[in-house]
């Protein structure tokens, strides 16, 4: 049988929605081992004699892998079609997950870790893609909201999961839970899912190219730009040489590439695609839905544990009922594309989520578990009115046959936002707090009356409890310098959730550059 024979039959009618289950499975567990790592660390160096430092290795390398991965999508669904590629991807990531609750020392793990990425990079673009082919135009709203469940309600539970499957069990449990659910995707994939009539696989001597100088390029930079983003403050940036070396690699690597790849025939990313306006500008906004979304993710737990005292697990609980939203209004967004132009739609959600991260800049010292739990809410909420439209407008001017590879790039710019949100936030973070205790610091003068007055009232309150005189006044310098530093920190993450807020707002205009996708392409009836 010619080799592309199988690839032009009509594919046996199934219901699109087992179909969305099926590949949403083992996609979704992928996007959960980006975060669920996250709260387990310092068991995970424990357990195996490192450092903490040394144990974030655990999160780079898996990210590097993954990110290396995904924009590769297409090249190897053309070489072995798409369902038996994902099913590729489904087995090396299950397999390397076993490995990974397994790896008896630090090396192997980050090496299992290695695995698991590169076999995870390729289930999210190609569940998209398998969505957008098996849902009808009208429906295709639905299908990207059941794809939204997945990829963003994923690394909103991580933590709480994480966490909870640690103290109770082992942190081994957090990769051998993908073992099961990978085998359940596997054998359900093999049933339900085949390529679509227009699919095409091409062979090496059908004339399928590898590019290597692209793929060389392409490992290098988002290699290098990863490891850069996840050391650089740890390093003091640029005042390591590593540091810098690393980011001057990356930045001649990815410009290299974007050269390479717009002249040459057969590229490994398919740049070009960026041509079309509505995917450069969503695929831009996906990089700054990363950014945003990533980004505050890790700041709530952070202020919620060493500034309010709240345990890991209860910190994650107070995400856990932002991300039910989340998954709640998914599907409503799903139905309102039907009826509604996207760009309203996100038009929508980016001023929700503005507004509840405006909320949150307004936090305090004294701020109680039900206001961050509400305000967490409202920019998880609008968040939904992000992710689905976002991909309708994408996909609405993509031609069929570059649809695997548009999935690969925008994921891709998903995933590279969020490493450059979480650096930005971290850095961020020490330099604001650094800042605000300088300025705060500069009021602790011994003629500034209300330090004066603040001082004498804690001496006193400390000598009736039975400190000496000087030492009750060395105790007492100490409680107000450390209560300069939880304002300086909380003041810090004031900055970051109004910047985050900012930044949504800033992308609104992007939305009147859009062509209407109504009636076009390939996105949702309206």
């Amino acid at each position: 049988m010619d080799a592309t024979a199988e690839y032009t039959q009509t594919p046996p009618e199934t219901n699109p929605w087992l179909i969305a289950i099926t590949v949403m499975m083992a996609t979704f567990m992928e996007v959960l081992d980006t975060s669920v790592a996250n709260v387990s660390l310092p068991h995970i160096a424990g357990s195996l004699s490192a450092g903490v430092d040394e144990s974030t290795w655990v999160l780079t390398s898996y990210l590097v892998s993954n990110a290396i991965v995904l924009p590769l999508t297409g090249w190897f669904s053309a070489l072995f079609g798409r369902k038996k590629f994902y099913m590729y991807c489904v087995v090396v990531f299950t397999l390397s997950s076993l490995l990974c609750g397994m790896a008896p020392t630090l090396p192997l793990l980050v090496l299992f870790r290695v695995i698991q990425g590169a076999g995870g990079g390729g289930l999210q673009p190609i569940s998209q893609a398998i969505l957008v082919d098996s849902f009808p135009r009208r429906k295709q709203g639905m299908a990207m909201a059941m794809y939204g469940m997945g990829v963003v309600l994923a690394p909103t539970i991580g933590p709480t999961l994480g966490g909870w499957i640690t103290d109770s069990y082992s942190w081994r449990w957090i990769f051998f839970l993908n073992v099961p659910v990978g085998i359940a995707s596997l054998l359900m994939t093999s049933v339900l899912i085949a390529d679509p009539p227009n699919m095409i696989r091409k062979s090496f001597k059908q004339g399928l190219k590898i590019d290597f100088i692209g793929l060389g390029l392409l490992a290098v930079g988002l290699g290098f730009l990863q490891i850069v983003l996840d050391k650089g403050e740890r390093d003091d940036w640029f005042g390591s040489p590593f540091i810098a070396w690393g980011a001057a690699i990356a930045v001649i690597s990815l410009l290299a590439l974007i050269v390479w790849e717009l002249s040459t025939d057969h590229p490994v990313i398919e740049l070009r695609l960026l041509k079309d306006r509505n995917f450069l500008i969503s695929t831009f906004m996906m990089y700054a839905l990363g950014v945003v979304m990533y980004g505050t993710t890790v700041l709530l737990p952070i202020l919620l544990q060493t500034l309010l005292g709240y345990t890991a697990m209860r910190s994650g609980m107070a995400l856990l009922p932002g991300g039910l939203v989340l998954l709640g209004m998914l599907p409503f967004v799903g139905w309102l594309l039907g009826r509604t132009e996207p760009r309203f739609v996100v038009m929508f959600g980016l001023c929700i989520i503005s507004l509840g991260l405006y909320q949150l800049s307004r936090f305090n010292l004294t701020v109680d578990m039900g206001t961050a739990v509400v305000d967490w809410m409202i920019s998880r909420a609008g968040t939904a009115f992000l992710f689905i439209p976002i991909n309708v407008m994408a996909f609405s001017f993509v031609p069929p046959e570059k649809t695997n590879s548009a999935t690969g790039l925008i994921n891709l710019a998903r995933n590279v936002g969020a490493s450059t949100g979480i650096s930005f936030v971290t850095t961020m973070l020490d330099r604001r707090a650094q800042f605000h205790q300088s300025v705060l610091a500069s009021n602790l003068q011994p003629g500034n009356p209300d330090y004066q007055a603040a001082l004498r009232h804690l001496t006193r309150v400390l000598a009736t409890r039975g400190a000496g005189a000087a030492h009750a006044v060395l105790q007492a310098q100490g409680l107000i310098y450390v209560q300069l530093q939880r304002q300086a920190m909380m003041l810090s993450f004031v900055d970051n959730f109004w910047v985050m807020s900012v930044i949504c707002l800033c992308v609104m205009p992007l939305l009147f550059l859009m062509k209407s996708a109504r009636g076009r392409g390939r996105g949702p009836v309206h």
